[in-house]
């Protein structure tokens, strides 16, 4: 019987509009917080990331073979060993003498021998190319022109990026390569050029038989060819490549439209003969000795690599994608009428990672298992009826790892034949993956990997999926569900994200930069769970032995940006791996201090790796940078402003960055210019060379005495040392500016106005420090921005992540805006995100994507000046929003909400019951509060 009351059907209307709107809701919000595509990965920046802290992996996502690319998180290169050089303190009043007297040139020649950290040991070189000419690892002489390669594989040449790209995955060693060209009757008697450029790393170069160069260095490679080597019609060319490390092959010209070949001496590769093409090569020995290496790499673990047997019906309804609220990645297509679906996570209950397959059909689940590994010895077994495993042995390092991989099914058969999991006609499987290493600390490799995957793999034994799902699901979402951001729908939404990023700089789609901040957070929450490594330059995500940077810890940047959404975004607990890190470089930097600066506390330069090196590495034009103890130690401070956590600052916190102080109180030194202490030797990262006194050293070091000074008297402890730190605070150099209105980036007046170079170093006071600020000093903030002005806007992917910052302390929202969408537009081989959204330096570097989340953020709220700045920086493109949970110094949690522009209502949540205090535009307000309470104002900042 239908009610025809007009109230009650109005009322059910309204009931059913309401229910209709939070569908609708649901829906924007879901996709809001997923990745999606139409298609699989085609390469590893296309591949969908999942990680625990522990384990990371790719996620390709291809239907009849899916690439499970994983990583564990201490597998890496090297060994426990002293990094330090003992004496090199000696030689420090030499270099500072130098530099005094402006002499750059001689102190950098001067640390660079006599400076630097300690080298790892090299393999025998000399000795490994004496083998290899006399033909060892190959059948017969390749340089030969009438050498039968007829059986030998194709190549790529050049190889722009390294024949690691082009299909020899992290290969080092010898490898040959030949090809012909066909000499024309007018060159006959004619001198001919062979311009090669680069190769990687040593060649031997023969034409029909008889070696015409031979190189060891990255020099370009442009040999004279006699005319009497030459024949009209076919000629060979061999060249032996050698490489040792990192990439390697015929690398030709970075200005890849120009082309390698052969020409007339005296004309040019226009009128010659081009050698882009594909070559015949041939691999002959895989294991070049050891290169010396300052520091480590984090290496990749192996591949889980899944075949199906779908048959060859059409594929349709194909999609992957990444759901930020659950941590899982799905994959699904359908196959001659049958639906398949995927699912992927990685579980930190079960330290595990997690691949289910299900299909709408009974039986229709045919795949074979394998794992493999890029490491060259790696040894893969059965263990029992539903398990293999896989060991690998890092080359030339301690540490070995191994991965147990095991199966169950609803229905079907399992065997193991060679090694490869095979299932048949089954209804559902799961793969549970675990790997361990013989890590255990930076000074210790006794850990028993084959245990730790037997208690894992136990664990895990009669819990089935559902209950692993579920429990996965609730120890994520404790940390992502703290905060949520909602920036407004969007008519790009319904897109694949590959298409939304191709659009987004176009468009007004504010809902996808709230998509980057909470994919941040994922990925921070993914690689950095508390008991885990901190995250690394690449999160915990590395498919190449020989990785960008080594893929660790960069310390005059990459490590730190890393952390700067953790307190702001409510994602405190992942701090911890970082803070724990630091309690291991403050005992192996003591050591650093007293070998190199004969000073107390702890110092850290400009990296590090998984063996804690605080030695100085690489150049000394930007190796020797010596305030990473104390830019770290802003971190400790911060956790204890955004949590008041007391117990924290007086047993971890303060210890350590009392010890990056007392360094400091040695090693300044006063300058006889102007009388002012300095930091010397050091550097402006990385640019200008070896220097006294760069800019941002002074405000990394009057940050850190100042932090001390306020958690002493927090703590109530240290007066002494307190006023010790006063004292010296009072003649640190300060911030200049310049004869441009600039603010100076080092001591002297020498900023170049059109150096356009990715670091801007010495506005760390202005983000993420607080030595500059508009309530403190207008005349400097205005300085600070010229100089980014003059720095320009163009950058790569991290940099435009630390200009949105700057821009939002600036309180320019639309410059910020502005570079939100440089920051998150294709790559394209520039700066920007890849289809996966990781950030694009390039290569692929983390930072991007942890610095620009914080950015957003920055826009919404400020609290470095002792009180919330509400909307401080609010762009045009984001008129309406909502956020809940974003952090705030003083211990506060606030959720906001404007429209138009404007601020409608704001909730305050005291977690350590200080006075809070808020300004929003001309109107501001401050309350005392307790612990726990929570406080309503509206737009006008009035309490409800």
């Amino acid at each position: 019987m239908i009610d025809l009351n007009p109230n009650t059907f109005f009322i059910k209307i309204v009931v059913l509009l309401t229910l209709v709107l939070c569908i609708l809701s649901v829906d924007v919000k879901a996709q809001n917080e997923s990745l999606w595509y139409k298609k699989p990965a085609s390469k590893w920046t296309d591949a969908l990331p999942i990680g625990n802290g522990k384990m990371g992996a790719m996620i390709y996502g291809g239907v009849n073979t899916d690439q499970i690319q994983f990583n564990e998180e201490t597998l890496w290169t090297g060994k426990p060993r002293n990094y330090n050089k003992k004496g090199a303190s000696a030689h420090l009043p030499q270099i500072r003498k130098l530099l005094s007297e402006g002499k750059q040139k001689e102190a950098e020649e001067l640390a660079q021998t006599q400076f630097m950290g300690l080298q790892s040991e090299p393999g025998n070189r000399e000795a490994w190319v004496k083998e290899i000419k006399s033909g060892k690892g190959i059948e017969g002489n390749p340089a030969l022109p009438n050498y039968d390669d007829k059986n030998w594989k194709r190549l790529k040449v050049p190889s722009y990026e390294g024949w690691e790209a082009v299909g020899l995955a992290n290969l080092d060693g010898a490898v040959w390569f030949r090809t012909t060209f066909n000499v024309p009757s007018d060159w006959k008697g004619k001198d001919l050029i062979l311009d090669l450029n680069r190769i990687r790393d040593q060649d031997f170069t023969y034409i029909n038989g008889k070696l015409v160069g031979n190189t060891d260095n990255l020099e370009p490679r442009k040999y004279t060819i006699p005319a009497a080597l030459i024949k009209v019609g076919k000629n060979v060319i061999a060249i032996q490549v050698l490489n040792y490390y990192d990439k390697g092959g015929i690398a030709g010209y970075k200005d890849t439209s120009r082309k390698i070949g052969i020409y007339l001496q005296g004309g040019s590769i226009e009128q010659g003969i081009s050698l882009v093409k594909e070559w015949q090569y041939k691999i002959q020995n895989q294991e070049p000795p050891a290169v010396a290496q300052y520091q480590a790499s984090y290496q990749p673990f192996g591949d889980l690599k899944l075949n199906f047997k779908h048959g060859n019906g059409e594929i349709t309804n194909y999609k992957r994608s990444l759901d930020l609220k659950t941590a899982i990645a799905k994959t699904n297509y359908t196959v001659n009428g049958v639906d398949f679906e995927r699912e992927y996570f990685a579980s930190a209950p079960d330290n595990a990672i997690v691949v289910h397959l299900k299909s709408s059909k009974t039986g229709s689940i045919n795949l074979s298992a394998a794992l493999s590994s890029p490491h060259l010895k790696t040894e893969i077994v059965k263990i029992d009826a539903q398990s293999i495993s896989m060991k690998v042995q890092v080359k030339d390092g301690a540490l070995k790892g191994e991965s147990y991989l095991s199966v169950t099914s609803k229905k079907g058969s399992i065997k193991i034949t060679d090694n490869k999991i095979n299932i048949e006609k089954a209804d559902e499987v799961t793969f549970y993956l675990t790997a361990a290493t013989n890590f255990v600390n930076a000074s210790d490799v006794s850990g028993n990997p084959k245990l730790k995957n037997l208690v894992y793999q136990l664990g895990i034994a009669g819990k089935g999926y559902e209950p692993i799902k579920q429990a996965h699901i609730k120890e994520y979402q404790s940390y992502y569900n703290a905060f949520s951001v909602n920036f407004g729908q969007s008519e790009q939404e319904h897109l694949p994200t590959d298409e939304r990023l191709e659009k987004f700089a176009q468009s007004n789609d504010a809902a996808f930069a709230a998509l980057y901040m909470q994919y941040g957070r994922y990925l921070l929450i993914s690689s950095s769970r508390p008991g885990t490594q901190p995250a690394n330059l690449q999160g915990i995500w590395n498919d190449l032995l020989s990785p960008p940077w080594g893929s660790k810890y960069t310390t005059n940047i990459n490590l730190e940006m890393n952390y700067w959404p953790a307190e702001l975004l409510n994602l405190s607990a992942m701090h911890e791996p970082l803070f724990k890190k630091i309690e291991g470089l403050s005992i192996k930097g003591t050591e650093t201090a007293k070998d190199y600066y004969n000073a107390k506390g702890w110092v850290l330069h400009h990296n590090t790796d998984i063996w804690n090196g605080t030695a100085p590495i690489n150049a000394s034009n930007h190796g020797i940078w010596v305030t990473g103890a104390a830019w770290l130690s802003t971190h400790l401070w911060e956790h204890y402003q955004f949590t008041g956590d007391k117990e924290f600052l007086k047993t971890k916190a303060y210890p350590l960055m009392k010890k990056s102080a007392e360094f400091f109180i040695d090693f300044l030194v006063r300058d006889n210019k102007t009388g002012w202490l300095i930091s010397t030797p050091s550097n402006s990262p990385e640019n200008g060379g070896l220097v006294a006194g760069p800019t941002m050293d002074h405000q990394i070091i009057r940050t850190l005495f100042k932090d001390c000074i306020e958690a002493s008297k927090a703590l109530g402890i240290d007066e002494e040392f307190r006023k010790s730190l006063k004292e010296k605070l009072e003649t640190i150099a300060p911030n200049q500016i310049g004869k441009h209105g600039q603010l100076q980036e080092w001591l002297e007046d020498k900023d170049d106005t059109t150096n356009k170079h990715r670091h801007v170093s010495h506005l760390w006071g202005v983000y993420p420090g607080n030595d500059i600020t508009w309530d403190k000093d207008n005349k400097m903030m205005n300085a600070a921005k010229q100089s980014l002005l003059y720095r320009g806007d163009d950058a790569t992917g991290w940099s435009l992540a630390w200009k949105i910052n700057f821009w939002a302390r600036f309180k320019d929202g639309d410059h910020a805006m502005k570079l939100i969408k440089m920051l998150i537009k294709p790559a394209n081989n520039g700066a920007g995100s890849y289809v996966n959204l990781f950030d694009a330096h390039p290569p692929f570097q983390i930072d991007g994507n942890f610095g620009g989340a914080a950015g957003i953020a920055e826009m919404i709220v400020q609290s470095h000046q002792g009180y919330l700045d509400i909307l401080p920086a609010l762009p045009n493109n984001i008129p309406q929003g909502q956020i809940h949970g974003l952090c705030a110094r003083g211990g506060f949690e606030v959720d906001i909400t404007w429209t138009k522009g404007r601020l409608t209502s704001l909730i305050v949540k005291s977690k350590s019951g200080e006075d809070c205090r808020i300004k929003y535009n001309d109107k501001s307000i401050e309350f005392k509060t307790k612990a726990g309470e929570s406080y309503s104002l509206n737009g006008d900042l009035k309490l409800q």
